[in-house]
């Protein structure tokens, strides 16, 4: 077994038992690090202390994984110019946080019976988008309205 000491250096080869005693004699126990490694390596530290250590490592590593969430921006067929914009800058904040998008275009009354005219809509507001993006999810009738998702190509 190799053998690594509490602040990383390597000590030598040794059978199991010798690498035990070395532990026992410093007040510390062995742990196998690389079991699969040949030989295996050893380390002598603290259980408590490399435990620790291990669970502020997983800690730091779950803070960095970025989830992709969905958002969802919701507009009116009926929306003003200005307003579309609004929703386009905001698009455009939760795409670059990394975040996929979905858009819907809220139909309301006889509005959901022209489905032409509500595709239209979505289309216009689709070109306004000043990025490249990537549809995920193709324009679909569903719920109040019109869906969609994009995230950044």
């Amino acid at each position: 077994m190799r053998v690594v000491d509490e602040q990383g250096e390597f000590l030598g080869i040794f059978s199991l038992s010798e690498a035990l005693r070395i532990a026992g004699e410093r007040e510390l126990d062995l742990i196998e690090i690389a079991p699969n490694a040949k030989p295996p390596v050893g380390k002598i530290i603290d259980y408590d202390k490399f435990r620790y250590q291990r669970e502020k490592e997983m800690k730091k590593q779950r803070a960095l994984q970025k989830t992709s969430d969905l958002k969802q921006v919701r507009f009116g067929a009926r929306a003003a110019k200005n307003d579309m914009e609004i929703k386009i800058k905001q698009i455009d904040k939760f795409v670059a946080d990394g975040h996929k998008v979905e858009i819907m275009l809220v139909l309301k009354g006889r509005e959901k019976y022209n489905r032409e005219w509500a595709q239209q809509r979505l289309r216009e507001f689709l070109g306004m988008i000043p990025f490249e993006y990537k549809t995920i999810v193709e324009p679909k009738f569903g719920g109040r309205g019109l869906l969609t998702q994009i995230t950044k190509k």
